[in-house]
């Protein structure tokens, strides 16, 4: 069976004290590919750097919401000059964060309509971030729809909203929420999707699954979220691991005999 956690911060601190001893002990487990996630300038550096140690990871390059008020006259380029590295594939994780407001409303939109012209010019996905601004967050999204393509991270809203997403070619992840006892939405929206747009992913180190919710999550853990998204959907296990591997395979751009 091959897993791929399509989302991913194994560069936050909590990490820090074991990192490469936990990432050497994934494929075993069968997490055969991550996605690490960036969320501010200071950090694609690093991303570059470990994607390049790594040879299952794979890296994005981008501006947080919580992070946008840092962004600068030279951010844009240093976004650029990160995709064209090898293994470097998506603009993310971007868009709008209303719950916390850390940055300036007007400055998230700003950054964000920005970041989504980097990825159009580029011909590269999107890593999205949307919490209470769906509104705004769709608007933009309808603005630069012509070769949009990318992921709708840990999503939580309803169904109708899961479709507005897929009809601008957006992929739907669901992470460890989806085990939580009030995740009757989510639930509701992974048995009506269809199996080609889904993904997993584990925010890791957030967002930890039943039974270990409040321990510190990590890639090995995305095996709980498939678990339940089968149960869900009343499919194979392995049958629909695989599905959703070739799914993050296709909306990254990895060749299919990876």
């Amino acid at each position: 069976m091959r897993v791929f956690d399509t989302h991913a911060h194994l560069l936050d601190e909590a990490f820090d004290e074991d990192r490469f001893e936990l990432i050497g002990s994934l494929p075993e487990k069968g997490i055969t590919c991550v996605m690490e996630a960036c969320c501010d300038e200071k950090g694609i550096d690093r991303v570059i750097d470990l994607v390049a140690r790594v040879p299952f990871f794979y890296g994005s390059a981008g501006v947080h919401p919580h992070s946008a008020d840092e962004w600068n006259n030279g951010t844009a380029d240093h976004i650029r000059n990160a995709l064209k590295q090898e293994k470097m594939l998506a603009v993310g994780e971007i868009g709008l964060d209303y719950h916390y407001d850390f940055s300036p409303r007007d400055i998230q939109k700003k950054v964000l309509d920005e970041q989504l012209s980097i990825a159009g010019e580029l011909g590269v996905p999107v890593i999205l971030h949307d919490r209470e601004a769906h509104g705004d967050m769709m608007d933009l999204l309808r603005a630069h729809k012509n070769g949009l393509k990318g992921i709708m991270h840990c999503f939580s809203g309803s169904y109708e909203i899961a479709r507005e997403c897929l009809d601008l070619g957006l992929y739907i992840a669901f992470g460890g929420a989806l085990t939580f006892k009030n995740a009757v939405r989510p639930i509701e929206v992974v048995q009506k999707l269809p199996s080609d747009r889904l993904l997993i992913e584990t925010d890791c180190p957030y967002m930890t699954p039943v039974p270990y919710r409040g321990k510190r999550n990590d890639p090995s853990f995305i095996l709980l979220t498939l678990k339940k998204m089968a149960e869900v959907r009343e499919e194979d296990e392995e049958e629909l691991a695989e599905k959703l591997y070739r799914n993050a395979l296709d909306v990254y751009g990895i060749p299919k005999d990876r």
